[in-house]
């Protein structure tokens, strides 16, 4: 495409990141038109020498490669070549600019066609009309010419779009969807050539001229309806901060890219720039506005201590913050991983339609084949039986296929993103549909993740500075809020974390832990009388047990209860003990939950109930929760959880309100709704048209209007969603503030 520079092959090697011994490589593809595109991609790709994975997102029209550390992007481009499509090092802006250039280059050609079309139709009318009365042959062929003057250039330019895809697909030694459309339309203005030269009564200049307008048409609206959800993921790049004002160890400010920040670097970020990195504040007050990070819309007033995220705007005061993840660790950089993969990923209906894609061309163009081939059998002119073998290649066209869940797909997705929720599977949304139950954990799921050890005073000082400095190597979040107490925020060296239990180190030669009571062997150690949730520490005779508080998320209640309304079961199944638990199953009327279980427990809970014949959808946030969150139907995590829970589960979603998961679930029982209405019109669309068109009962124009209003019909249908129902918007609910539970 005009305007690019693309790199020489030489240069490609700086592309390629390297992490934990895998290497990564990203490229923009021009030339993805459908979904036989990208299977052919990734199948190419995957087959080359230390390449572990290729992946391709039809959205942003981006190839992932994953591989060994010698991957060679040269032979990648070539391979990408040699199937007939250019690439290029991925870059958001450039490829931003390109859909750009190209969306502004299909409205052209729309508008071309449009003006074309419609010209041609009036002569085409009067064709009709005259045929009818009195029309003479040499004004019938005049009208003719004038079409095939208008059609012709009108044909040549706006058709490119289809034209060169096919071109390409053919010189590589492959088929695609365009192949069809254009041999339709070339077919249709060969045989009006012809016919107009024979002085024939009709000619199809207007067939093929309207089927270019419909065609485009249909897409520049997936064109657009991609570009506005491209546009939503967008504005993650525009939150990342290019340079920050690192603030040397003499005290005087730097200015350096933000790429190189590391963990313990400070920075000061004045009022007006946005927030470089993870971490938190040191001195200063100021409001963040945090609304495209953790969903929430009023700004949030930070102090000293207090947590910052990457892409945050700092609104009012200068702070002075630390660095604790900068890079691809941060949660903007998590977030737009999560939402790549949420388009990446293929889902079992989007690979129904693949297959089905894959084995149209050569099946169409045989039934094309056999419709000629049969009406010169039944005594047909040659000129009768190729036209109406025109009309089955347009009338066959699988566009409809093509966008019936990819269209869903990209609107849902573009719905949840909107609402602070990022699908991490391809076929989240089919299985959070299916969900007829839904289990819940306690601690850092309906609570806040954020609570606060009321008993830190009647501690040793001493003893409460190991145990917290220990819980900074845990993610827990009983750790988290015991780590808030530690003065020294350097974590202890070479900890180790049992899952569902604790972490354990050498403190001065003794071996500390810090988790369960049972973990610490203080289960005996008579903590009965507290009612708060606790975490222990030990270090030989050194113990302590912390108790912690929790805050029950604002809208836990009435999201409780929208989960009810649906139909839904809903249990909570928690490792920390009943005191903890029940006070907060009884508040959120949830009649079924259970104390003390441990990760082991709660998988068998839910194969119990998989057995059963039940689709659980599970909530957690814990590495004790990973088992269980694989194990489930459907599971969802908020961000606050551990990285390996994320990983684990089929979505996340922001902020500290639950009102997303309700949400979740009722758009993705709309969104496989309008998955299987549009297969549906798809299917029973060809199952009516292929006979109709080879019983020859239309004509190349009516073909033509027929296959584009079925690509429009799944489109809109698709588009339905962006209508979210009054019932779903969380806006009162997520201004509902949080309350601490008192058993």
């Amino acid at each position: 495409m005009s305007g690019l520079h693309v790199l020489p092959v030489k240069d490609l090697s700086h592309f390629v990141a390297a992490s934990d011994g895998v290497a990564h490589l990203t490229l923009a593809v021009e030339g993805i038109n459908c979904a036989g595109c990208i299977g052919r991609i990734e199948k190419a790709v995957a087959a080359l020498p230390g390449v572990r994975e290729a992946r391709v997102n039809f959205t942003t029209k981006r190839l992932s490669v994953a591989g060994a550390e010698s991957i060679d992007p040269s032979r990648v481009i070539d391979t990408l070549e040699q199937l007939g499509y250019r690439a290029y090092p991925f870059d958001p802006a450039r490829v931003g600019d390109t859909d750009a250039q190209h969306g502004k280059q299909l409205l052209l050609c729309l508008a071309v066609a449009g003006f074309g079309a419609m010209n041609v139709m009036l002569l085409s009318v009067s064709v009709w009309s005259g045929n009818v009365t009195d029309i003479t042959v040499e004004t019938r062929d005049l009208f003719h010419w004038l079409s095939a003057l208008i059609a012709l250039p009108v044909a040549a330019y706006a058709g490119r779009p289809f034209f060169q895809s096919a071109f390409a697909a053919l010189k590589s030694g492959h088929v695609n969807m365009d192949v069809p459309i254009s041999l339709g339309i070339t077919l249709a203005l060969g045989m009006s050539l012809v016919e107009t030269i024979q002085h024939a009564e009709h000619a199809y200049f207007d067939s093929a001229v309207m089927l270019i307008f419909f065609l485009l048409c249909g897409r520049y609206l997936d064109q657009a309806m991609r570009g506005k959800t491209r546009s939503v993921a967008g504005n993650l790049a525009a939150l990342k901060a290019e340079t920050a004002r690192r603030v040397e160890p003499s005290g005087e400010l730097l200015v350096v890219p933000a790429a190189v920040l590391q963990a313990g670097d400070r920075v000061m970020v004045l009022a007006g720039e946005r927030v470089p990195a993870d971490g938190r504040v040191r001195s200063g007050n100021s409001s963040l506005d945090e609304s495209l990070i953790t969903g929430e819309t009023s700004p949030r007033q930070v102090a000293a201590g207090a947590q910052l995220y990457a892409g945050s705007l700092n609104v009012s005061g200068a702070i002075e913050m630390e660095v604790v993840t900068a890079g691809q660790g941060t949660l903007l950089e998590e977030i737009e991983r999560l939402l790549e993969r949420a388009f990446a990923a293929k889902s079992r209906y989007v690979q129904l339609a693949d297959r089905a894609a894959r084995y149209y061309a050569p099946v169409v163009h045989t039934a094309a084949a056999l419709t000629a081939f049969g009406w010169l059998v039944a005594g047909a002119s040659v000129h009768d039986a190729i036209i109406i073998a025109i009309s089955v290649l347009i009338i066959t066209c699988p566009c409809a296929l093509a966008l019936a869940v990819p269209a869903v797909q990209v609107v849902a997705a573009g719905q949840l993103f909107r609402a602070g929720v990022f699908l991490n599977a391809g076929d989240a949304i089919e299985r959070l549909a299916d969900v007829d139950m839904v289990v819940f954990d306690k601690t850092g799921t309906l609570t806040l993740p954020e609570g606060r050890i009321v008993n830190a005073s009647e501690v040793d000082p001493d003893t409460l500075e190991r145990a917290a400095r220990l819980a900074l190597s845990s993610r827990h979040p009983l750790a988290v809020a015991l780590a808030r107490e530690a003065h020294d925020r350097k974590p202890f060296a070479e900890t180790t974390e049992s899952k569902g239990e604790g972490v354990r180190a050498v403190i001065d030669g003794v071996e500390a832990r810090l988790g369960s009571l049972a973990f610490c062997g203080l289960a005996n150690s008579g903590s009965s009388h507290r009612k708060g949730s606790l975490i222990a520490f030990r270090r030989a005779d050194e113990t302590a047990i912390f108790e912690m508080r929790q805050a029950l998320r604002g809208d836990a209640e009435a999201t409780m209860r929208r989960i009810v309304k649906m139909g839904l079961a809903v249990h909570i199944v928690s490792g920390d003990r009943t005191e903890a638990v029940e006070p907060i199953a009884k508040r959120l009327g949830v009649a079924s939950w259970f104390a003390a279980v441990r990760p082991a427990g709660k998988v068998a809970f839910l194969e119990e109930l998989k057995a059963n014949g039940h689709r659980v959808l599970m909530i957690g946030d814990g590495i004790n929760d990973v088992a269980a969150l694989a194990a489930a139907h459907a599971s969802l995590a908020p961000i606050s959880a551990a990285d390996i829970s994320q990983a684990q589960s089929d979505a996340v979603f922001l902020g500290d309100s639950l009102a997303p998961v309700a949400l979740t679930l009722r758009t993705a029982r709309r969104a496989k709704a309008a998955m299987r209405q549009n297969l549906a019109l798809a299917v029973v669309y060809n199952a009516i048209a292929v006979p109709v068109a080879m019983a020859a009962f239309v004509t190349p124009l009516i073909a033509a209007a027929a296959m584009s209003g079925s690509s429009i019909l799944v489109t809109l249908n698709a588009l339905r969603l962006r209508r979210t129902p009054r019932a779903d918007q969380p806006a009162a609910d997520a201004a509902m503030q949080p309350a601490v539970v008192q058993p």
